[in-house]
């Protein structure tokens, strides 16, 4: 069995590599294998602007997309062990609606109250540093009821609430917004996987990183979890720390994400499924690096997909992320109808 799952681990490094090296031959402009080759291993490239291509764009944007979908993977792993919910994605806690609602703040709110915001004062930096204090808002008043609640399924309800809550203030601002300020907004819901660069992408990968080495950390509290708080507590597991820890984390994760790449959706559902279904297992010393390794491989594949060979454009993110995710979740549904099973096999 442990032969089968390394086995099973070489051949998605392998999909993982053979889909990094396609996301940085294919793109809008066709640029010749070799030519790419050359410009990775330094070499001068036979069109300069070649170089600026592969190296300012395409290699940051695959970069992005491991990061992403890894963190999102991971945060899915997170929230459905904590609360044994088959269907608990990153985005429960209203963690996204709340980065979203950030970004919203200052787009839309700038014509509502006659107060003019423009995003070119600090660049990209002005629309993340909105969707991280929306995100860090919503995650402090998760945090505090955390404190009081001691009901994983109530937390997870007002998690929601909170959510809609969140969506609602949004829709108030598009309503009283003008049509240039909707557009700039629905954009950035689209998600965007080639605007992260240079000190963002190092910041998104250290967020990432502190969530994916925690969670390895806390492998063996979060098995504990898949058998029930009372056998948990029994092992000796602090539950109301743990699972305020792994809130804090899934926030760092999901509203760091969200903030450098948009929303992107199904991720965080799907993949952790599919990594029980094709490693077999409920154990996250497993698990864990399953949904780093397959998160990456479907951002990465959707990247690919969302590429319209011959043209300057490419399809939203968000709109692929969710074209493949949702049927992958319909799938596993219709599957297993049983999925309260899948997380103590």
């Amino acid at each position: 069995m442990k032969t089968q799952g390394n086995k099973t681990f070489l051949i998605l490094i392998g999909v993982l590599l053979i889909g990094l090296t396609l996301d940085l031959f294919v793109g809008s402009v066709y640029i010749p294998m070799m030519e790419v080759l050359e410009i990775l291993r330094g070499g001068p490239a036979a069109n300069p602007g070649w170089e600026t291509i592969v190296l300012a764009f395409r290699v940051p944007k695959a970069a992005t997309a491991v990061l992403a979908g890894s963190g999102l993977a991971i945060s899915g792993l997170l929230m459905q062990t904590i609360f044994r919910n088959p269907l608990a994605g990153p985005f429960v806690l209203g963690i996204s609606s709340g980065a979203s609602l950030g970004v919203a703040l200052l787009i839309l709110a700038g014509n509502m109250f006659g107060i003019a915001i423009t995003l070119t004062v600090f660049g990209s930096w002005t629309t993340v540093m909105a969707a991280i204090a929306g995100s860090t808002l919503v995650l402090l008043l998760i945090v505090m009821m955390s404190v009081s609640i001691t009901d994983g399924m109530t937390l997870l309800i007002i998690g929601l609430m909170v959510g809609s809550l969140s969506g609602a203030l949004v829709s108030v601002l598009q309503y009283f917004s003008e049509a240039q300020e909707i557009q700039s907004f629905l954009i950035w819901t689209f998600g965007n996987l080639g605007g992260v660069h240079g000190s963002e992408l190092v910041i998104l990968l250290i967020t990432v990183l502190i969530g994916l080495v925690w969670c390895w950390w806390f492998s063996k509290p979060l098995n504990a979890f898949l058998l029930g708080e009372s056998y948990a507590r029994s092992l000796g597991v602090n539950i109301k720390r743990t699972r305020l820890l792994v809130i804090i984390i899934t926030s760092i994760l999901a509203g760091g994400i969200t903030a450098f790449c948009g929303p992107l959706a199904f991720i965080g559902i799907a993949i952790p499924h599919l990594a029980r279904i094709v490693f077999k297992t409920a154990n996250h010393r497993v698990l864990i690096p399953g949904c780093i390794l397959l998160g990456a491989i479907v951002m990465v594949a959707c990247d690919l997909v969302s590429q319209i060979p011959g043209s300057s454009r490419t399809l939203p993110i968000n709109a692929i992320t969710s074209l493949i995710g949702a049927p992958a979740v319909i799938a596993i549904l219709i599957k297993d109808r049983n999925l309260s099973k899948s997380f103590t096999r």
